[in-house]
């Protein structure tokens, strides 16, 4: 084990005075970690960190399938094969945040509320579209 003294940088500091200087850190670095939570949970409430990190997968997806392609190759089975189903799970994932109480529910009503707004982001009638009542 190291001797005390190694871990006094200046040989008139105190026990008290590198207490104190661990004391001060641990301050600065909870806070510290404290505004990066903030700043997660602030940017989740956009996004979730699931359906982010989902769409940066199916984006890498997209981009070895171009691979292929731009080589005049088509993509193999496997990697069309899970580009379906990451296909299918991204309308699962849309769903679930559209749904009452979802994430982009709760933007898209957020947003509803701005006046200068392009776009209409009241929530529309949905229709049956498979042609059963």
């Amino acid at each position: 084990m190291a001797d005390e003294k190694d871990y006094k940088l200046d040989p008139s500091l105190t026990e008290k005075d590198l207490l104190f200087r661990i004391a001060r850190e641990l301050i600065t670095i909870r806070t510290q970690v404290g505004k990066v939570l903030f700043s997660i949970a602030d940017a989740e409430s956009e996004v979730s960190e699931k359906m982010r990190r989902f769409i940066m997968y199916m984006h890498d997806l997209h981009d070895v399938c171009f691979m292929y392609e731009s080589r005049g190759q088509p993509a193999p089975p496997h990697v069309m094969n899970e580009m379906q189903r990451c296909d299918d799970r991204y309308r699962q994932l849309l769903e679930e945040a559209h749904a009452p109480g979802g994430t982009f529910e709760k933007v898209r009503r957020e947003m509803a509320k701005d006046t200068k707004n392009r776009w209409d982001h009241t929530k529309q009638l949905e229709f049956d579209r498979s042609g059963k009542t």
